[in-house]
């Protein structure tokens, strides 16, 4: 095995997803001096986040695929399953749940499922969740309110 064999699977995946005319996860920078960190913008389509993008990064293990990525969003955002330094509790990328057959697109699409979706019986801010499953109409408030404060602008079609 040489470089060329653990470098090809992440330009693969890449041009993959760049190809796919994915929508919801735009403007992807690979570190060209490390391949295994990747910083893209995810762009909801629904409220109460769909007024912004938020930027996230991607770093790949060493081991990976056999390891899972890990996500941090560079952007705040009002969610349950986000903390506030950007840690996401996404369970397909867990250590119990990953599998080495799991692609980079379906992590992005479980990723904005749950940003449309939250998940307040696991979450990483126990008072949003509460906030949520308790007052649903001012929880959506408060985060179409952040995200028009700190989200990154949306880009153009």
């Amino acid at each position: 095995m040489y470089v060329g064999d653990l470098i090809f699977p992440f330009f693969q995946e890449l041009n993959d997803i760049r190809s796919s005319g994915i929508k919801i996860f735009r403007n992807i920078e690979v570190d060209e001096q490390n391949i295994l960190n990747w910083q893209g913008l995810i762009v909801p389509e629904n409220a109460p986040y769909s007024k912004g993008a938020f930027k996230i990064e991607i770093n790949f293990p060493a081991e990976y695929p056999f390891k899972p990525p890990k996500i941090t969003f560079k952007t705040k955002i009002y969610h349950p399953n986000i903390d506030e330094k950007g840690q996401v509790c996404l369970p397909i990328i867990s250590p119990e749940n990953w599998k080495p057959a799991i692609r980079t697109d379906k992590v992005i699409q479980a990723l904005v499922a749950l940003i449309h979706d939250p998940e307040p019986e696991h979450p990483l801010r126990g008072d949003l969740a509460e906030e949520y499953i308790k007052d649903r109409k001012k929880f959506n408030k408060t985060a179409e309110e952040f995200t028009k404060k700190y989200a990154e602008k949306r880009p153009a079609d």
